[in-house]
């Protein structure tokens, strides 16, 4: 990572946290084992996550994450018309900053709530530019319930050499009056787009129950081209966020579920390290990222912990 990047990781270490926290008794129920059978169907989830889109409608509660191309300035250093898969995109926070940094880049975009898909699509029309609207592609999908449509990489593409040139499929995908939930209608002499150079997953495998993590994490691989980049970054063991749950709140280890229904996991680098790998992923960046805030109103620190990540699909 960069030496500026760096410089706003690392306000405080996270094993000084770990110990603190470790030692706190009131915060004892973190801790203690937990069966983690399912505590809902992936389509209940998936019912919340879309109330909670609704409820949100206006995209006022996400940010522009300005710091993703610091974070990974292989967004902004790729090659010319690189494919981006942004998984979980949500009112498309991260997807503006991506079409902003590289002018040639291409973002494909799903959620599972189409609510937050328009909402996307009208943030990125209201930012201006014929070039952004183009270049931006969104389309429904429950990647860890359903995978990902076959449009992305068809089996005989995700067997295809790895010398597969950027000119050997379509750079934009046209959607002719199909909506947001069929991108799927491309020209009869084409079967896919051949694969992706990058996968986002941004705050999103942490609302995934961890036992289907496995089987999302093997959707992104199977849609990257050999030696494209899964980017990683979710929330980590001991946020704030994660202390504030009360013991009711637990659904598993280190797995909650808020009061709209919605869920969260918190990472450590171990099990991301077994997730990852496990699929076959090489690793290249795996750090915690460990932020302190201070709250404007009540003046109080916040102790913010994130997992940054960034994997290569073998060549």
């Amino acid at each position: 990572m960069s030496e500026e990047t760096a410089y706003y990781s690392k306000d405080f270490e996270w094993e000084e946290l770990r110990e603190e926290i470790e030692k706190d008794f009131s915060l004892r129920h973190h801790f203690l084992p937990f069966d983690s059978s399912p505590s809902s169907s992936p389509s209940e989830d998936s019912e919340a996550w879309k109330s909670f889109h609704n409820r949100h409608s206006t995209g006022r509660f996400f940010k522009e994450r300005r710091y993703l191309l610091k974070e990974f300035p292989e967004l902004h250093c790729c090659d010319e018309y690189s494919k981006v898969l942004e998984v979980g995109c949500g009112n498309g926070s991260t997807v503006l900053p991506i079409l902003r940094g590289k002018e040639s880049i291409i973002v494909y975009a799903c959620d599972c709530s189409t609510e937050a898909l328009e909402r996307a699509k009208e943030m990125i029309d209201a930012s201006g530019g014929v070039s952004l609207k183009q270049r931006f592609h969104p389309f429904s999908c429950d990647f860890s319930r359903n995978g990902f449509p076959k449009w992305l990489a068809c089996d005989s593409c995700q067997k295809s050499s790895p010398q597969m040139q950027h000119d050997s499929f379509p750079d934009v995908i046209e959607n002719k009056g199909t909506g947001l939930n069929d991108l799927s209608s491309l020209a009869e002499d084409q079967c896919c787009i051949g694969g992706v150079d990058f996968v986002t997953l941004i705050f999103t495998l942490s609302a995934v129950q961890f036992h289907n993590m496995p089987t999302a994490i093997a959707e992104c691989m199977s849609v990257l081209k050999p030696g494209g980049l899964l980017l990683f970054r979710d929330y980590g063991l001991y946020d704030m966020t994660m202390l504030r749950f009360e013991p009711n709140k637990r659904v598993g280890f280190r797995e909650y579920i808020r009061a709209d229904g919605t869920r969260s996991y918190f990472f450590c680098l171990k099990t991301v390290r077994d997730l990852f790998v496990g699929a076959g992923f090489t690793e290249l960046e795996l750090e915690y990222c460990c932020i302190k805030s201070v709250n404007r109103r009540s003046g109080k620190n916040m102790r913010r912990v994130w997992v940054h990540g960034k994997f290569q699909k073998p060549i």
